[in-house]
């Protein structure tokens, strides 16, 4: 009688272990689906059990631990999602379904969306003799670039002999100088980066040194103009009152 019961028992708890899992377009590999700007990703999330295989249970999708909002009829049974068309911001987004009655039972799919770094063309920078220069080349890529490079009329840029300063934030590769001359910096500059899986990418900057001019303090000129016209129009005025006293003292004369 024992056995019987534990057998009995044995088969309840099997029947109402359900777990989930999803099913991927394109297939994802070890719960990572790599995938490009612009394309589409499907998703498709089912209850499964060692017990039975099919189940009206309710699911659930997040993506990043916030709710998705699904339609009744796509929520008992089975559940998709499609991702259309992948952006910047889908990358490393993470989907979870869970069963809507108990939230352990769960699966999640992360996306690693790949892109080239958007660097191309070419673009004329005008700087004043002395002032600073600075140009900045877009890296930011997935993966990262693995290098960066900055070459001054064919020839890789004297770190030294012209003050430049490089920096790389991962997003940014800039090159700067201070107090620059014309003939140390004129030229045509060149950022190539240099991506593991999308190959190589530049832009070209003329960079024009020009004859510092020299500026006027805008404002104080102004409130210098203005005190000068109130003045004179004060004077006028003054003189024109002077004169009609002047004036009717003739005439009663």
């Amino acid at each position: 009688m024992k056995l019987v019961l534990r057998d009995l028992l044995f088969i309840f708890c099997a029947a109402q272990t359900i777990g989930v899992r999803i099913q991927s377009d394109p297939a994802s590999s070890g719960g990572v689906i790599q995938t490009e700007l612009k394309t589409t990703v499907s998703l498709l999330c089912q209850p499964e059990g060692s017990a039975e295989t099919e189940t009206d249970e309710e699911l659930v999708w997040l993506r990043n631990g916030v709710m998705v909002s699904l339609k009744d009829d796509n929520k008992i049974g089975r559940s998709s999602v499609c991702v259309t068309p992948v952006i910047y911001e889908d990358n490393e987004a993470t989907f979870t379904c869970h069963l809507s009655n108990n939230a352990t039972r769960r699966a999640s799919i992360t996306l690693n969306v790949t892109y080239p770094p958007e660097l191309s063309g070419s673009a004329e920078v005008s700087v004043e003799d002395s002032a600073d220069l600075i140009l900045n080349c877009d890296i930011w890529a997935n993966p990262p670039v693995s290098s960066v490079l900055w070459t001054l009329n064919g020839s890789e840029v004297d770190l030294v002999a012209g003050r430049f300063t490089v920096s790389n934030d991962g997003f940014t590769g800039r090159l700067s100088s201070t107090g620059i001359e014309r003939s140390l910096h004129e030229g045509v500059y060149q950022c190539t980066v240099v991506s593991p899986m999308y190959g190589t990418f530049s832009k070209y900057f003329q960079v024009t040194v020009t004859e510092k001019t020299i500026k006027f303090p805008l404002m104080p000129m102004i409130a210098g103009i203005v005190v000068v016209c109130l003045t004179s129009l004060l004077a006028v005025v003054a003189r024109w009152r002077t004169f009609v006293k002047v004036k009717a003292r003739v005439l009663l004369g």
